[in-house]
Order: structure tokens, then sequence, then C-alpha cells
């Protein structure tokens, strides 16, 4: 069985470790083959260098000014105001120098986001249909965006702040035990170790209450999404008071979360606060005691001031930025963990394009189960001969539509194989296979864009030309350009600003523009009316003529022309044949055809009709 991840709003399951996390990001901060970011990633180092010694060096400035100053010799007043306009432009130096490193360094991190973003939208479309049936879309892309999201934190921080926090204590450290001795030095370094302490004891419990906030605002977003997309049925029912009700459920969770996570965060600012002060105060008046012994200047206890501060201010915003870390790499842990999901049918080694001369199309006791406990094919066989039309029909749940998702090799099937002029399907590349089969699905999805883009969808590259021609031959060229917009009309999400029928026509005049070789109706006339559904067979019998074709059915009057139908019940092929000869057989097609011209018959009488 694949690994299968669990549901979105639970954030459990596969986490690549936060370590190996950390090690990922490299690649995308060092690219491959890309020298100008990588001398980019260079220039900003040596930025980001030059600006933290200017940083550690700027209290000089003003600490030599004020000894100048307390000097009763110094007469001129010049050499004073010059160091202080130094350390005044050093500082800006500082600043100026940290921006230009960050300029630098943006088209490194958008390269990096721009690519990792495209990998994992590559990676979703090749996880299995299996995989996106079992989450939800709006969990799925706030997770992906929250992922993202964070490693463009990751990348500027964990270099931009963390490193040079790093470089500037150490030299901070040199200046205190050179210029103010190993008491200053170890009281320095305990102060600092007691503040990392504090933070990473307080964050790592705090991080729970992340998780959980997360986890709950998944949850809302999922709600919202699947409850949006739902729109209609919520107004068929009346239940928006019922959905609001749901979505505030959760809103509410997050909020519980989000006071507990925003309460620890207080008491960690607090605490971190308390440190800082009591040291820089214990820092000065050892200073001032020093001074008064004639050990230490004026400028001194400037000096000792200013570095106090100026360590603490990125080091404090590094308890900001390692709480921060320690959030992305929670929020990256499931992106990474997605990223690394198997692909549950991939191709396997040395899988070869297929090769199409005829289409003829065979199924060898093929037999496949959603899930081991519920068999749904049970050891099915036939042949579809190359530029014939063969047509499944059943009643629901018999298994027709699996068949279809078999031969895209959406899944893999339990046992048996499925050929296409003889080569089996499992052992070709999945792109080859899907370009040679043209498919009308039962239930026609469009992309919230104009008729064209969602026609053209069949070949991107096609002409305006040939996507009118499409659209004549699926009968719905008329219906087009007698719109206001024409063939620039935006069909809504998921094209609901169409009829039915009217998508299943663009859902036909797509595969038309496709030419595919082999050719599936998925109930492709199943959402049309009589007279409609007349027109469209008309043209899809043209369409189908020399394709091989394959017809899954519910309506019967829709194969009565099949060179060959197939009748399924519960898994099985339990007869066989042309369509008189079905009926002279007097079996499970008869009884089906029977009751349906009867259906028929009632419903032009006028009289309401019961579902099958």
């Amino acid at each position: 069985m694949p690994r299968r991840l669990p549901d979105l709003p639970r954030e459990e399951g596969p986490r690549a470790g936060q370590l190996a996390v950390l090690r990922r990001l490299v690649p995308y901060l060092w690219p491959a083959g890309r020298w100008d970011l990588r001398l980019r990633v260079l220039v900003a180092g040596i930025l980001l260098v030059v600006a933290k010694l200017l940083t550690v060096y700027t209290p000089f400035f003003y600490k030599r000014a004020v000894d100048l100053l307390e000097d009763p010799a110094a007469r001129a007043i010049a050499v004073p105001v010059a160091l202080l306009a130094a350390y005044g432009l050093a500082r800006f130096l500082a600043v100026a120098l940290a921006q230009l490193r960050d300029w630098v360094f943006t088209r490194v991190s958008q390269h990096a986001l721009r690519t990792l973003a495209l990998e994992t939208f590559r990676h979703l479309h090749r996880l299995s249909l299996r995989f996106h049936l079992e989450r939800r879309t709006g969990g799925l892309s706030r997770a992906i965006e929250r992922g993202t999201g964070a490693i463009d934190f990751m990348l500027r921080f964990m270099i931009f702040n963390i490193l040079p926090t790093i470089l500037e204590l150490a030299l901070v450290a040199g200046i205190f035990a050179a210029h103010f001795g190993t008491t200053y030095l170890g009281l320095l370094l305990l102060s600092v170790t007691l503040y990392i302490a504090l933070s990473i004891v307080i964050t790592e419990w705090r991080t729970k209450f992340r998780r959980s906030m997360n986890a709950e605002n998944t949850r809302a977003n999922a709600r919202a999404v699947d409850s949006l997309l739902n729109f209609e049925t919520v107004k068929y029912f009346t239940n928006e008071e019922h959905e609001a009700r749901n979505y505030d459920a959760t809103l509410a969770r997050y909020q519980a979360a989000a006071i507990k996570s925003q309460g620890s965060l207080a008491l960690l600012n607090a605490a971190q606060a308390l440190i800082v002060n009591a040291s820089l105060a214990l820092v000065m008046v050892m200073t001032v005691f020093d001074h008064l012994a004639g050990r230490l200047t004026l400028g001194d206890l400037v000096l000792a001031n200013s570095l106090m501060i100026q360590l603490f201010v990125p080091l404090n915003l590094l308890g900001f930025v390692y709480r921060e870390i320690r959030q992305a790499l929670v929020d990256m842990e499931y992106l990474f963990g997605l990223m690394d999901t198997p692909e549950e049918v991939p191709d396997v080694p040395g899988a070869v394009p297929l090769v199409v001369r005829g289409g003829e199309i065979r199924f060898e006791n093929v037999a496949f189960a959603y899930d081991p406990r519920r068999p749904v094919l049970k050891g099915v066989s036939f042949t579809v001969p190359a530029g014939h039309t063969v047509a499944v029909v059943g009643p629901s749940g018999a298994g027709k539509s699996t068949l279809s998702r078999l031969l895209f090799r959406f899944y893999d099937v339990t046992s048996g194989r499925i050929l296409i002029d003889g080569q089996d399907i499992a052992k070709v590349t999945q792109k080859s296979l899907r370009a040679a089969i043209g498919i009308v699905p039962q239930d026609t999805v469009l992309f919230n864009e104009s008729i064209a883009y969602n026609i053209r969808y069949g070949r991107p590259d096609a002409s305006d030309e040939a996507v009118r021609e499409a659209a004549r031959l699926a009968r719905i060229d008329d219906f087009i350009r007698a719109l206001p917009d024409g063939y620039e009309t935006m069909v809504g999400e998921r094209g609901l600003k169409l009829s039915g029928g009217e998508k299943q026509r663009v859902a036909i005049a797509r595969t038309i523009l496709k030419d595919p070789p082999i050719l599936l109706l998925d109930e492709a006339t199943s959402a049309l009316d009589s007279h409609t559904e007349a027109e469209i067979q008309e043209a899809l019998e043209q369409v189908a003529r020399e394709r091989t074709t394959l017809v899954i059915a519910h309506r019967l009057s829709t194969v009565v022309r099949a060179d060959r139908i197939l009748v399924m019940v519960d898994g099985t092929i339990v007869e066989s044949g042309r369509h008189t000869e079905l009926l002279a057989a007097d079996g499970v097609y008869a009884a089906m055809w029977a009751r349906q011209q009867a259906e028929r018959a009632e419903e032009r009488a006028g009289v309401p009709v019961t579902d099958l």
C-alpha cells in the first residue's frame, strides 16, 4: 500500500526532520548551475560582514569623542565633532550596507521560492487521484501557502540575522575580554547563555500551541472553501446558518489556541526583558565603580553601555527570529512531508512512450478494488478492436466508470493487465498514454476562464479557427456566437455559468480539438435533453468514426449503434453482443431497455418518472 498522509487539519503524518529541513534549503540557497545567483550570495555575505564590522566599531567613535570632551586640556572642539560625525556616518553606512545586502539577495530568495512553488505544484499533479480525492483543496492550499511563506522567512533570517548576530557576539566578546577584562566577559557570556537558553526552553514549550493554531486555521480554511464551492447546495437547503455555525466553531477553536499562544509569547518577552535589563544594569554598575577607581574613563562607560545595547538589540531580535524559525519549521514540516509523498502510480523504470498504430484496447482478466475489502472489478476481459466502438452499460455501481480510470492509469490494476496495441499501459509513460486518449467525462468541470480557453485546453497551441471548428462539430458554435462576449465569455467557478448541456458540449469540443486516436465517452450525453442528445450523438458518431471508441453509458439509446455492447453487473461482464442480439437474448440488457423505453414514453406523456 502507498504511504498516505493524514487529513490536513490534523497536521500530523510524515514530516521531514528539522535538521533535514534546513539541509534541504541549501540547494535553493546555492542553486546548481546558477553562477549569477551564487555570486549574489557571496556578495551579500561580504556586505554582511562589512556591515557588522562597522556596527561593532561604531561605539568607539562615540567613546573617543566623550573622552576628548572630558579632558580639560582639549582646547579644540573640531576633533570631538569630527568623531561624532564619523559615528553618525558609520551608523548610516552599516544600515545602508544591510539594505544593499538585502537587495542583492532578493533575486536569490525569489528564485528559491519560485523553484520550490513550481516543484510542489508539479509534485501535486504527479500524485494519485486517490490522494486528491481524500484531501480538501482549501486545507491543502493553506498548508502550502504557510510552508512557502515559512521558507521565505528562513532564507532571509537564518542568513541575515542568526549568522550576523553570532558574528557580532563573537566580536563584542573579544572587545569585552581585551578592553574590560574577563569579569565583564564572564558576565556577558552568562547573560547571553541565560537569554538563549530561556528563549529555547519557552519557545519549545510554545510550539504545541502553534501546531494547534495551524491545525484549526487549516480546518477553518478548508471548511470555508468547501462551503463556498457548494454555494448552490447551501442555498437549496437554506443552510447558511448551519454553515456559519460550523465555521464559527472552527474559528472558536483557533481563537482559543491563539490566546494560549499569545499568552505564552507575553511570558517569553517578559522573561527576556528581565535578563536584558538586569545584565545591562549590572554592567553599568560595574563600570561606574571601575570609573571611580580610575580604571575606566567616562568614554569606557559609554562604550560598555553602547556595546551591551547594540548586542542585545539583535539578540532580542534573535529571540524573535528563533521563535519564528521554530514556527516556520512547523509550517515547513508538512510541506516537505508532502513533497516526500511517493507517487502511488509512477512510471516504471525504463518506461517508453506509447506507440499507437490502430488503437486496439484489451482488458485481460482485470481485477481492481479501491479498498481491498470491497472489490469493484472481478476478472474483466474484453477487447475494443482498432477503429471500432464498444459500449459498456449496466446499473450504477457496476464498475463502468472504473474502467475509464484504469485506462487512464489513475490507478494500477490489482491483477491482470490492460493493453493498447499490445503494449501494457503499466510499462509506458503516463504522459504518452494520456496524450493518446480523449475523454468526455460524466461530470464536466471547467476552468474559471473563457469558453475559448476551456475548448483550447484540449490543444493549447490550437488556432482560433481550430477552436471554432471544434465548437461547430460539438454543436455549440451558434450558442457561443450569440453570447455578448462570444468565445471570451467567462464560464465562472467550475463552469457554473453554463448549463449542464452547455458544459458537456464544451467538453466534447475540447476533446474534438485534442484529436486523439482513442476516444472515451463516459456518460457523455448524460446532462442533455433528448433533442440535444440526438444532435450531440450525431456529432460524437462523426468524431468516433475511424477511432477506437469506448463508450460508458447509462442511457441505452446512445449505444444502439455500437459495434458491441458489454453489460456489467457487480464488477463482471454478464452479457455481450450487438443491440439486436442482446434484445433477442431477453436478459439483463433487454430488461434495462424495456424499462428505459417505458420511462421515455411516460416522460413524453407528462407522467412523473421514478428513478432506476
